[in-house]
């Protein structure tokens, strides 16, 4: 504002004080006036700008090459034109086309900039964003709660963005009646904040503007967010990981990642073990499945050197690794 007062300032004031002036009549006459008039009219892009707080990348890049375009467009028209149009129609061919053609091309893109990337995609500056396509959260991941966990083990990399109607959708649940539904949708917002305090991946809130998501299915709107943002989906949803592989969208379904980490053997379990050692206690058989997980045998320490049937009694896991117990077959089947 204040380059903007010293410019007008500088216009309605000339230094040569003993030319003639060249400002127009109005302005002459009436400077005082005319610089807070000229002085508002400068500061209306200003209030503009702080009036619009939010601005999308990819509107801006729309309404620029489309006035862009518009304009190059209406050049090579009225140059095509100018041979044919005659003068007393020349003016309001160009003047027609430097209206009509720049609000066609911004309004094509406009409605068209999320079908493809008209610019260099956007640029962070902020902070590197970690890792490759950002994944997308649904509601049911929140609620479930063990995406939390995944996201401490620090094995994601990804962004993970939640939408604004999933946070609406928990929301909701947080809000209803039935109190089951009140303390899940609950356990929800605590995991989504849990995730936000992690230094371990970036979680943000993502907010939709397009008209399109108003109309469609919680399920179809992550599939078209996750399209425009090139990314993929984290789930424990069964339909919507189907929707989204079947539309080529990569999904992780938490239900998949513990089915793939679970124990391979569970208590009851029979297998066949070679007994390599002595455990630390009394009559115990240390052996080794194929993976090198440590199978701890009740009262084998005299099969030394020999194969046994056993069976599974317990299975400890924790982060140094898994351990299982077990006890000869005579002596399960014996107790």
């Amino acid at each position: 504002m204040l380059v903007c007062a010293g410019a007008i300032l500088a216009y309605i004031s000339p230094e040569e004080v003993d030319r003639v002036s060249t400002l127009p009549k109005i302005i002459d006459d009436h400077k005082f006036f005319a610089f807070f008039v000229l002085l508002f009219a400068s500061q209306i892009v200003t209030i503009a700008d702080l009036l619009v707080r939010r601005k999308r990348i990819e509107v801006i890049s729309a309404v620029y090459f489309g006035v862009l375009i518009g304009v190059l467009l209406a050049y090579l028209m009225i140059q095509a034109l100018t041979p044919i149009v005659k003068p007393p129609y020349q003016e309001l061919a160009v003047m027609m086309s430097l209206l009509v053609l720049p609000y066609v091309c911004v309004s094509l893109l406009l409605q068209t900039k999320d079908d493809f990337r008209f610019v260099i995609p956007y640029v962070e500056f902020a902070r590197d964003l970690k890792g490759g396509r950002p994944l997308i959260v649904d509601s049911s991941s929140l609620i479930d709660g063990r995406i939390a966990d995944v996201v401490e083990t620090q094995i994601l990399e990804s962004q993970l963005i939640v939408p604004d109607f999933v946070l609406a959708e928990v929301q909701d649940v947080a809000d209803s009646n039935d109190k089951n539904r009140r303390i899940r949708g609950r356990r929800g917002l605590e995991v989504l904040a849990t995730m936000q305090k992690s230094t371990h991946t970036d979680v943000r809130v993502h907010e939709t503007n397009r008209k399109e998501f108003r109309s469609m299915a919680v399920d179809h709107k992550l599939v078209e967010l996750a399209k425009q943002l090139r990314g993929g989906v984290v789930t424990n949803d069964f339909n919507l990981n189907k929707v989204a592989s079947v539309q080529g969208i990569p999904v992780i379904n938490l239900n998949d990642v513990a089915n793939a980490l679970r124990p391979r053997f569970i208590p009851g379990d029979r297998l066949r073990l070679r007994i390599i050692k002595e455990g630390e206690g009394t009559g115990q058989g240390v052996g080794y499945l194929d993976d090198g997980t440590m199978v701890v045998c009740e009262g084998a320490s005299p099969q030394i050197g020999k194969e046994i049937d056993s069976i599974v009694s317990s299975v400890l896991q924790s982060s140094a690794g898994r351990m299982i117990f077990a006890n000869p077959v005579h002596t399960a089947q014996g107790g």
